[in-house]
């Protein structure tokens, strides 16, 4: 299986079986070592201020920790010298958050939201990433940090 594929499993997981990412609607899209793509739609039950309408900031936390996660996760992978299912699976098992940090610049108002991640530097132990919210007409709503357990 080449890495394409583990991707792509890694994607359909992530966005099918974990309950909270169904929850608030969150599509990863694409994913390397080097970027992460996350989208999701408005919805009403997302709202954070009822009388301005715009998002929860857990909700903005979250997109960016989920983007910064999954570009984490595939460094991890580029890492293994074994790809077989049961070598990724007790890696990935490592992957959490050490830190995050969320700047909000912006109300939280679209009808789409894309939060994509880049990876600042990844190391045998950690990876830091730098993470962006910006809804469908490229307003920059939320930027962060990220650092990562990857080993």
């Amino acid at each position: 299986m080449d890495k394409t594929e583990i991707y792509q499993q890694i994607i359909n997981f992530w966005n099918n079986d974990m309950p909270f990412n169904r929850l608030l609607g969150l599509e990863i899209q694409q994913f390397d070592k080097e970027q992460s793509e996350v989208r999701f739609l408005w919805q009403d039950k997302l709202i954070g201020n009822p009388i301005q309408k715009i998002l929860h900031g857990g909700v903005t936390a979250t997109v960016l920790d989920i983007a910064g996660g999954v570009v984490a996760a595939a460094n991890i992978i580029e890492q293994l010298d074994n790809l077989s299912p049961e070598n990724i699976h007790y890696n990935l098992r490592k992957l959490s958050t050490i830190d995050l940090r969320t700047d909000f610049l912006l109300p939280g108002k679209g009808k789409e939201f894309i939060a994509t991640a880049r990876i600042i530097r990844s190391g045998s132990k950690v990876a830091v990433a730098r993470m962006e919210l910006h809804n469908e007409r490229n307003d920059h709503i939320a930027f962060g940090t990220g650092t990562y357990m990857i080993g």
